[in-house]
């Protein structure tokens, strides 16, 4: 999900120098908080807690200087897989340290972890254009 930093400056210097106990709490509560037939979506979906993106998903994405990365989905969309295919390791990264930087506040921080797990979801289903994931609150 590449998104344009929205937090200060001095949060995000703030917010490096405290470390957010329970993060994997706040991912853990945004997938519980989504309806039961897009949840098992999930199933077979590995969500994994990153500390930040590498460089090269960074370039991958064509980011710059002022944006960064607060999830990626890694994988074929449900929409594009073949029954006939092997399976394919299939991802949803959250970074940490770019949302607590971010959102230093702990309740906006649950909530962008909620909208960043949502949005790696709906690339999952198979939903890509940004302008639709704005329409349905997740971008």
């Amino acid at each position: 999900m590449v998104k344009q930093r929205r937090g200060s400056r001095f949060a995000r210097q703030r917010a490096r120098r405290s470390v957010h106990v329970g993060f994997d709490r706040l991912v853990d509560r945004a997938i519980a908080s989504i309806p039961t037939r897009f949840r098992t979506a999930l199933d077979g979906v590995a969500v994994v807690i990153a500390d930040e993106p590498t460089p090269e998903q960074l370039r991958e994405n064509g980011l710059g200087r002022e944006e960064t990365l607060y999830g990626l989905y890694e994988g074929v969309p449900l929409d594009e897989w073949g029954g006939d295919w092997l399976p394919v390791p299939t991802r949803i990264l959250i970074f940490r340290l770019p949302l607590e930087e971010d959102f230093p506040d702990p309740d906006d921080l649950a909530d962008e972890v909620r909208i960043t797990v949502l949005h790696e979801l709906a690339h999952h289903l198979g939903i890509h254009d940004e302008d639709r994931l704005r329409e349905l609150g997740i971008d």
